[in-house]
């Protein structure tokens, strides 16, 4: 037998009856003959209520300190988890980021993992002991500080450790019991999917479908990791997210295969329009390269044909509403250099986007999509596409309706059961 990663988020470790049921849960694997690593968020909202609390004490908290404080919450559903095996009568070893060997970049708050050094959980392991592994956190090869690496970044923590220890499967337990068409909060009717290719999630996690983080679907896809979400609230099959959800020759390939495997949307993005830029050579480079010496990852880019008249032209883009304030303060910086007129602001918007490895071989999917958005009275901002995805901008008190009329227009509702949602506040 291998070894088995398991990742448990919040909602699966909200209050001490959850994180005993998903002790029993690791135990049932143990007891099967695999080895079992376990990488484990904060309870509940802990994240967000540490968050609130570092805001109402300092408005700009240092990055370095809110790295310490948030990794707190991590490191007590660890030692609790642990706890609890132990009352089954198993071993339990527990370890910090650091201590398990997560290395990192030095970027505070969005930290990238660049290797892992399992020793000391390989050793445990050997002593027959269940690892857990607080999640979401890891040590800079630099600075030799702790870090952060953003938003869902216990998964891509399951992930690489899945990689680093050649495990079986890494297992994202969750409060849903897979990937769904869409939202099931949204949309109650959201059919699950049984398989997924990687590049399929990937475009999905780009887009907001929060059920895994993109780094950990890039770690997947690169170790050729099989990744199997699923409910920690149920025993139900999950979606299998691996590199070909059809293999050649079998039957299921060669049956007609969904052309669309969901919609997503994002409601955590702003836009800023740079207004008046004169249009000439280097100009746009001096504006991106500003946002990325600010350390700011852009989404969507449209730039405007030039006015004949005057030869100024207007940019615009789309960014995480966290770095909205960031990003107009480097701007603004350049504006002497550049010459532009001013800047634009909106973080009122939302991003909704259509997303299928069919797109690339069935015409028509571009109409029918706007013609879906049209019919519900929803405008749209700005459009981006990929080969398998059409995302749209559109105004954030239309995102539900958007979403809801691009399911239905697509046949993407179930024919029975409705999607449950077990937990999580959704914060």
């Amino acid at each position: 037998m291998g070894i088995v990663v398991q990742k448990y988020g919040g909602s699966s470790l909200a209050d001490a009856d959850a994180i005993k049921r998903v002790a029993r849960r690791i135990v049932e694997v143990k007891k099967s003959g695999h080895d079992v690593v376990v990488a484990v968020s904060a309870m509940g909202d802990t994240t967000d209520d540490l968050y609130d609390l570092a805001n109402g004490v300092s408005p700009l908290p240092p990055a370095r300190e809110m790295d310490m404080l948030l990794t707190a919450g991590e490191r007590i559903s660890m030692a609790l988890v642990a706890m609890a095996i132990s009352d089954l009568g198993f071993t339990a070893r527990s370890f910090t980021g650091s201590q398990a060997g997560v290395i990192t970049d030095s970027v505070h708050g969005k930290a990238k993992i660049i290797d892992i050094t399992p020793g000391r959980i390989t050793q445990a392991i050997g002593e027959g002991h269940i690892v857990i592994v607080a999640g979401f956190q890891g040590v800079s090869a630099d600075t030799k500080e702790i870090t952060t690496l953003g938003r869902g970044g216990t998964d891509t923590t399951a992930v690489a450790l899945a990689a680093a220890l050649e495990a079986d499967v890494c297992e994202i337990y969750t409060d849903v019991d897979g990937v769904f068409t869409a939202d099931p909060r949204i949309v109650p009717s959201a059919r699950k999917l049984d398989k997924v290719s990687y590049e399929e999630m990937l475009e999905l996690a780009a887009c907001g479908a929060k059920i895994l983080h993109l780094r950990c679907v890039e770690y997947g896809r690169r170790y050729g990791i099989p990744i199997h979400v699923r409910s920690s609230f149920s025993q139900l099959q999950g979606t299998w997210v691996v590199n070909d959800p059809t293999p050649a020759g079998t039957e299921e390939e060669t049956m007609e295969q969904p052309i669309i495997a969901g919609v997503a949307h994002d409601r955590s993005e702003a836009k800023i329009t740079v207004v008046g830029v004169p249009d000439k050579v280097g100009e746009a480079a001096r504006i991106f390269e500003a946002l990325a010496d600010a350390q700011i990852n852009l989404d969507m880019i449209v730039q405007n044909i030039s006015a004949a008249a005057t030869s100024l032209t207007d940019i615009s883009f789309t960014l995480p509403r966290t770095d909205g304030q960031t990003a107009m303060t480097a701007l603004a910086r350049i504006q002497g250099e550049v010459g532009y007129d001013k800047l634009l602001y909106d973080d009122k918007i939302g991003k909704v986007s259509l997303i299928g490895a069919g797109m690339r071989s069935h015409p028509g999917i571009t109409s029918k999509f706007f013609g879906a958005l049209a019919s519900a009275g929803v405008n749209i901002g700005m459009i981006s596409t990929s080969e398998i995805r059409i995302s749209v901008v559109v105004d954030e008190n239309a995102v539900d309706d958007a979403v809801r009329a691009t399911h239905s227009a697509f046949d993407l509702d179930a024919d029975e059961v409705e999607a449950v949602v077990y937990g999580g506040t959704g914060r």
